[in-house]
């Protein structure tokens, strides 16, 4: 990749439509300044003061705002949220990134708006996330907005370059992505074998069929072997890297398109008719993986959607992480200047 071929991929990029599909959250950050806390009279437990809020869309909304991030001229949101506070906040957050979600965001009293709620701490000027409050939707999806959210993307493939679909939630069905879901993308993807659909999902994601998929090296061999296990930072696995290209190169069988196996520090490997393997960017001093996976998707499909050839859009992808990684305490995102003045800092 040189420069020249960097800029012109990234000027192809405002041209471009795509489709976010699945789990929309809204993530909500509290900052907490610890000097600040106080005793509650009526309980005697700390009362924790909150002195800033910071409210961005999470899930699939953290790849529409790597995507508008990166000049994507437009993209569009499909899947469905509650009529309640979290979702008003939800569309407002989407609508300050440019994202279009009016006629393709379904609303419905039958469901809430997942939630990530995070407390940041607030200490000698660093920020440091406690434990997590979730909202999540725990019983299956209703069928009628699993056929509203079938029509709308049967709707809006013919019109754009791309679909990402974004599968969050671990509890099965209780999500956008049903299987009933998942089974029709498959056979939109074949039906529109010139669009690129590309999936990402936390639990699943050997169950997709025809689409290209973005799994870390804990979901290849899960998908395959359904062993693998990891403590809360990713310190622990019970597997080589090479057994975990194995399950990369399985699932590609499987699932028939590409398969972008993320390996950390590693870079990314990608399984089609050949292998290839993608280094990651050297990142010096403190890190936040939170949000990486879906910048690093957002870099790929992209790219994709753009013509870049697979290893362009995975040295796209690893570019876009190398930079997100180091904004601390968000999930964040690249712009095109960032990702010009990382490339040289590289080179």
């Amino acid at each position: 990749m040189t420069r020249s071929n960097l800029e012109k991929l990234l000027n192809r990029l405002s041209e471009l439509s795509i489709a976010v599909f699945g789990d929309f959250f809204l993530d909500r950050y509290f900052v907490i300044e610890s000097a600040l806390a106080e005793r509650s009279v009526e309980t005697g437990l700390t009362a924790h003061q909150v002195v800033g809020r910071r409210l961005t869309p999470g899930a699939a909304g953290t790849v529409v705002s790597n995507l508008k991030a990166l000049g994507v001229g437009e993209v569009i949101c499909i899947g469905a949220i509650g009529v309640d506070g979290e979702g008003y906040e939800l569309k407002n957050a989407l609508r300050r990134v440019g994202a279009a979600y009016n006629n393709w965001l379904l609303e419905s009293e039958n469901i809430v708006t997942p939630c990530y709620t995070k407390p940041m701490l607030r200490e000698n000027g660093k920020e440091r996330e406690l434990e997590r409050i979730d909202i999540k939707n725990r019983m299956p999806l209703p069928v009628d907005i699993e056929d509203e959210l079938i029509n709308r993307l049967e709707a809006v493939i013919p019109n754009v370059n791309g679909v990402v679909i974004a599968d969050q939630v671990q509890e099965r069905n209780c999500g956008m992505v049903t299987d009933r879901v998942r089974g029709r993308l498959g056979e939109l993807a074949q039906e529109y074998p010139q669009k690129v659909f590309f999936a990402d999902s936390r639990l699943r994601i050997g169950e997709f069929r025809n689409v290209i998929t973005k799994p870390n090296m804990f979901e290849a061999v899960n998908a395959i072997r359904g062993n693998a296990r990891t403590d809360a930072v990713g310190g622990i696995k019970e597997f080589t890297l090479e057994e975990a290209q194995d399950c990369g190169k399985k699932l590609n069988l499987l699932t028939r398109r590409d398969v972008y196996m993320t390996a950390q520090e590693q870079g990314i490997y990608i399984f089609g008719e050949n292998q290839i393997h993608v280094p990651a960017m050297r990142v010096e001093g403190e890190i936040d993986p939170v949000g990486a996976g879906d910048s690093c998707a957002a870099g790929i499909v992209s790219a994709l959607c753009a013509g870049a050839s697979p290893e362009e859009a995975a040295f796209l992808g690893n570019l876009v992480a190398s930079i997100t990684v180091k904004k601390i305490g968000e999930t964040g995102t690249a712009s095109p200047e960032e990702i010009l003045a990382r490339f040289e800092e590289i080179k």
